[in-house]
């Protein structure tokens, strides 16, 4: 014999269905990088930044031919899909790129401190964490002004 269902949730023998999750209980967190990013994403990104900056190193500073440029994750990914937003990519030369490799970012700027004044001026873009802490290694100039101190929203600010 079975149980039908009323339009009330309940059973007609007068139990009520169980519920698999609470409606009151915590929801699942969505996290903005945590989304894979598609290969067209990425191209989009590396043109907007050759639009912004030209074809420079955000750690060097050097020109190079567009072609050769690569977009680097800044926070290393680690062989995960987060991070994969435009405010933790940068256009990097092959030479600075594969120094980088998966070495935390502030390790790779501490080892040479002109490296954290380039960032600072083409990661005008990146999250404001790492903004600030490249413009913190570099030191004052002109090359480290932060464009949100002067009223402007961070486009990636939470």
């Amino acid at each position: 014999m079975t149980a039908k269902k009323k339009a009330s949730g309940r059973t007609s023998r007068g139990r009520s269905r169980r519920r698999k999750t609470s409606p009151y209980g915590p929801k699942p967190v969505e996290h903005a990088t945590s989304h894979p990013t598609s290969r067209n994403a990425y191209q989009e990104t590396r043109e907007w930044l050759l639009k912004e900056h030209g074809p420079i190193c955000a750690y060097c500073g050097k020109h190079f031919p567009s072609r050769t440029m690569t977009l680097d994750h800044v926070t290393p990914r680690r062989g995960q899909t987060a991070y994969d937003r435009r405010d933790n990519l940068v256009l990097a030369c092959k030479t600075c790129n594969s120094a980088k490799a998966d070495a935390p970012i502030l390790k790779f700027l501490l080892e040479k401190r002109s490296r954290a004044r380039f960032l600072a001026r083409y990661g005008k873009h990146l999250s404001p964490m790492l903004f600030k802490m490249a413009r913190d290694l570099a030191g004052p100039g002109p090359l480290t002004d932060n464009p949100f101190e002067k009223g402007e929203a961070s486009p990636y600010a939470d």
